[in-house]
């Protein structure tokens, strides 16, 4: 059931004059599975996924899938707060290709752990791919407890989950649910190598967008038993990664790719460009890093 195992990078959609830049859009997808990326998410959250309609999320998809090739495994976003649009875009999504989705936390609604038991088996139970639960309560001000992840794990669709809670104490307790059916990715680059530490299988990063290379590396590494120098290399990157969130995800890594000549510094509204303060720490750390 795992769909990956090692680095998954949580893909930013290139837009050029308001629409979606398919071009650069191919440029980065070679250029991730060139360097050793494991698999690839396609409209999650640094994907300005809550901004694109659903003609748009669904074309996007369906040309990751198609310009990947099978290379790497496709996972494709499709949470919604209205888990009837949730089954909709999840059987939409399964019918483009998509080898497993990304299902965020409902947001705004924030359902009772009854509620969210409840719309992540309905969805699950609407597809015959993988499922990944994600929680970014710092987001969606929706949690995953421990509780919900005992109720759910067990489900034969659902295969894993992008904690990105930022809490090491909740992500032990989940760790106990790791088997060959439920893997646990760090959502939170900072802490890839201590959610690898407790039997993690992997990241969903941000970082991997500008740094596929040096991420899939410091994954791997860990993964073989090289934990030494995972560690270093996690401690190393730390510099970058708060530069990568010094506003919100993905204003600074769209920056950065875009110093790096790989994306258009655009964004769709309510996000906007960074403050001239965060683009001058990343074009610091791009050049120390020897990113341009």
């Amino acid at each position: 059931m795992t769909l990956f195992k090692g680095a998954g990078t949580a893909m930013v959609t290139p837009f050029e004059n308001g629409k979606v830049d398919y071009r650069r859009l191919e440029a980065l997808l070679d250029w991730q599975i060139g360097s050793g990326i494991d698999a690839v998410i396609t409209c999650g959250t640094t994907g300005e996924a809550s901004t694109l309609n659903d003609k748009e999320h669904i074309e996007t998809v369906e040309f990751t899938v198609k310009k990947t090739r099978g290379r790497v495994p496709v996972i494709a976003g499709a949470g919604s707060n209205d888990t009837h649009h949730a089954v909709y875009m999840s059987e939409k999504l399964e019918e483009k290709g998509a080898d497993g989705l990304l299902i965020v936390t409902p947001y705004y609604n924030k359902c009772t752990e009854k509620g969210l038991i409840k719309h992540y088996i309905k969805i699950a139970d609407s597809v015959n791919i993988p499922v990944i639960l994600y929680s970014v309560p710092g987001r969606t001000g929706v949690n995953i407890s421990p509780a919900v992840v005992k109720e759910l794990h067990s489900h034969p669709n659902i295969c894993g989950i992008k904690e990105a809670s930022g809490n090491i104490a909740q992500v032990v307790d989940i760790a106990g649910f790791v088997s060959d059916d439920f893997a646990l990715y760090s959502g939170n680059d900072e802490m890839i190598v201590p959610v690898l530490s407790l039997g993690g299988t992997g990241a969903i990063s941000t970082l991997s967008n500008i740094m596929p290379s040096d991420t899939a590396k410091m994954i791997h590494l860990y993964l073989a038993g090289d934990t030494e120098q995972a560690k270093e290399m996690q401690i190393s990157l730390k510099p970058l990664i708060d530069a990568l969130f010094a506003e919100v995800n993905p204003i600074p890594v769209k920056a950065a790719l875009s110093m790096m000549n790989k994306v258009l510094p655009e964004y769709r509204l309510p996000l906007c460009p960074a403050e001239n303060k965060t683009l001058y720490e990343i074009m610091t750390l791009l050049e120390d890093y020897k990113l341009i």
